[in-house]
């Protein structure tokens, strides 16, 4: 197995399937016990977006994190986050990328829908 992980004996990571559920032992998106789900990271409760560019080549992507959501409303809260602004951009590990700046837009509509937000960063 290609860059895999053991920890007292048990498989937690490997470059082909990405992380497992500590509860079946197979990757969090073919997971059929439903605890990788419930794995969801709470936060204190405010959520901040902020601008970065480290590693995309100069490019600025604006990122949304602490939203405190499983992974299928976290997509469907990105894909209309990203209509609102016209863009493009991704969800990774539970943090919603948007290509480009948009945290005036974000802060706007994320406070219309109930969130405590901060800007983060400069």
């Amino acid at each position: 197995m290609p860059n895999a992980r053991f920890v007292r004996g048990a498989l937690v990571y490997s470059t082909d399937a990405g992380r497992l559920c500590p509860a079946c032992g197979r990757s969090v998106s073919a997971c059929t016990c439903g605890r990788a789900a419930a794995a969801v990271v709470k936060g204190d409760g405010v959520v901040r977006v902020s601008r970065e560019t480290k590693g995309r080549g100069g490019k600025g992507v604006t990122l949304v994190t602490g939203l405190g959501l499983a992974d299928p409303e976290l997509a469907a809260l990105a894909k209309d986050l990203k209509a609102r602004c016209g863009t493009g951009g991704t969800v990774k590990d539970g943090v919603i990328e948007l290509q480009g700046e948009h945290r005036d837009a974000l802060v706007a509509e994320l406070g219309r829908r109930g969130y405590t937000v901060r800007r983060a960063g400069g």
